[in-house]
């Protein structure tokens, strides 16, 4: 039995529509799923949440879904959940993708197999090409191998998975303040219109987990910013929604590149 492990967006949603049987459900405590749930994970109560997983004959877990950094206290955890938090809390220490993966290694030392969102639905790895129709102009084939040496640095710093770029110069990058607060700051942007929106995954990550992602609202938001296309990593992002994510993409008059690394 799997069991999706929901943050907020529509990719839960998605994935419970992709997979043959229904799965379980359970939401990250503090986000909203476009979709409904049967449980609520909060990490302060980990031990108790797999024993729910594991009544339920759960043994796939997939983690689907943005999600921000929890707040919790630690002191506080239930007795059996204190040794986890302990663990977690100290990776957290060293970035968000330390305490991942220690989160990851709990659930499977307790027997769960974690599954990766595309493994479940193969369609949201779009292949590499240029499905609009726009094109990328030669200024943005040069901005695209800039953005290349910058997602690599904030991607090795563990700060984010995406940046803006603009005849060579970073115009922004994204942090824990997440894809949609980045874009959504260029409303004041001094520099005028043109540039690319790259997104990637971080260098070395578990791709099971924490896959960038893009969807309808991406190329509405990028369009809005006055950037002229988005250029993702082809095999290491996931499109939404894409005949809906090129449509507006093609609406909006932007170029959407799923380029090869």
């Amino acid at each position: 039995m799997l069991a999706l492990v929901a943050g907020n967006g529509g990719l839960p949603g998605h994935l419970a529509r992709a997979v043959p049987v229904q799965p379980i459900l359970a939401r990250i405590e503090g986000t909203s799923p476009e979709i409904g749930t049967d449980l609520t994970f909060r990490l302060d109560r980990i031990a108790s949440f797999m024993d729910a997983l594991k009544a339920r004959c759960v043994t796939e877990l997939c983690f689907a879904g943005a999600v921000r950094r929890p707040e919790f206290e630690p002191g506080k955890a239930e007795a059996r959940s204190q040794p986890y938090v302990d663990r977690i809390v100290a990776a957290l220490e060293k970035g968000d993708d330390g305490a991942l993966t220690i989160l990851l290694q709990i659930f499977e030392a307790e027997g769960f197999v974690i599954r990766a969102a595309h493994d479940l639905a193969p369609d949201l790895l779009p292949v590499a090409g240029i499905p609009t129709q726009g094109r990328p102009a030669p200024e943005d084939i040069k901005d695209a191998a800039r953005a290349d040496a910058v997602l690599a640095a904030i991607g090795a710093a563990d700060v984010g998975q995406a940046c803006i770029v603009r005849k060579g110069q970073v115009i922004a990058v994204e942090t824990s303040c997440g894809t949609d607060w980045m874009l959504e700051s260029l409303d004041r942007r001094p520099d005028g219109p043109g540039g690319i929106f790259a997104k990637a995954p971080k260098p070395g990550q578990d791709r099971r987990v924490d896959l960038p992602t893009i969807g309808p609202g991406t190329a509405t938001r990028v369009a809005a910013a006055g950037l002229s296309g988005i250029v993702i990593e082809a095999g290491g992002v996931m499109v939404l929604d894409r005949e809906e994510t090129v449509q507006v993409a093609n609406d909006s008059g932007i170029f959407l590149w799923v380029r090869r690394p």
